[in-house]
């Protein structure tokens, strides 16, 4: 195994000198798409092994490992059988063999945690029950869009402390953006999480709050974020947290409440009318469909970082 081989399996991988640089590069590759693109992969091939359904991350990823002039190769999980017909460990040596990426969006962390253990090729998370780097960034990449540079800002998450939420808290805490989680307490991320995130917070500046209370949280906010309620995975929970989380719909006159030119974005795909409605998710404040564009900025600047 190569030692020096570098992966992205959460944003806390990265420093903070690293994650500006990728969305600064994000942003450039934008500017210039198809006219300047670095041939990182040029005769190289990127393998996409997913374990759950995928449309922006498949055609982003695909989209990317195209214009870096590689070759892309999507693998379905059931050919393979991830862990059941094949141990992760014998998909990693043997992929390692033949491709020289792979993408990984899987149901448990710790199968992109082997496959990068046991790959001597790099391993990009694509999304994994625990974290969702690449949608953080692209979501950083959305804020520096409308702020330039990377000037402090106030980030409030309502709704589950899921994947998306916890690699948007990491983000936060490494540009020094305020974040507050609003959510019921049972849903919040694990204590020894929140209390890295506050850890690095400390050292960047970034102030972290957890409350109940939608009408203080988004007084001052300058962006909104939210998710589904129940995470693939998670049907069986759906009418439970329908009900605990319906108080915490992202709808006007939450809107009403905050600032009249806050952003709202969204991970999508969306359960318009559940956990965000379609007035505010179609409205001027919403960035939703701008971060999932810039998904295949920062995933490109991402593979670029990775084979620097």
């Amino acid at each position: 195994m190569n030692s020096s081989k570098k992966n992205l399996l959460s944003l806390m991988e990265l420093s903070s000198e690293e994650i500006k640089a990728i969305i600064t590069r994000a942003q450039d590759l934008k500017r210039n798409r198809l006219i300047a693109d670095p041939q990182v992969l040029k005769g190289r091939t990127g393998v996409m092994v997913f374990e759950k359904p995928s449309l922006r991350t498949r055609i982003t990823f695909e989209t990317a490992i195209n214009e870096l002039g590689g070759n892309p190769i999507n693998l379905v999980s059931d050919m393979i059988g991830m862990g059941s017909r094949e141990s992760v460990q014998d998909i990693a040596r043997t992929l390692e063999r033949v491709v020289h990426l792979i993408i990984a969006r899987t149901f448990s962390h710790r199968t992109v945690e082997e496959l990068a253990k046991y790959s001597s090729v790099p391993v990009i998370n694509a999304l994994t029950d625990e974290f969702h780097p690449c949608q953080a960034l692209a979501f950083g990449l959305t804020i520096h869009e409308r702020l330039g540079e990377f000037k402090k800002c106030r980030v409030v998450f309502i709704g589950d402390g899921n994947n998306v939420c916890k690699s948007i808290m990491i983000l936060c805490a490494k540009l020094g953006y305020d974040f507050t989680l609003v959510s019921p307490s049972k849903y919040l991320p694990p204590e020894s999480f929140i209390n890295s995130c506050v850890d690095i917070g400390n050292c960047t500046g970034s102030k972290f709050d957890f409350t109940q209370d939608l009408k203080s949280a988004v007084n001052h906010a300058q962006f909104i974020y939210t998710d589904v309620w129940a995470s693939m995975g998670q049907e069986k929970e759906q009418e439970s947290r329908k009900k605990d989380f319906s108080p915490f719909q992202v709808n006007m006159q939450v809107m009403s409440m905050a600032p009249s030119d806050v952003f709202v974005s969204h991970c999508l795909p969306a359960h318009r009318e559940e956990e965000i409605t379609s007035d505010v998710l179609d409205s001027k404040n919403s960035i939703a469909f701008d971060e999932a564009e810039n998904r295949l900025h920062v995933q490109k600047s991402v593979i670029v970082h990775l084979f620097s």
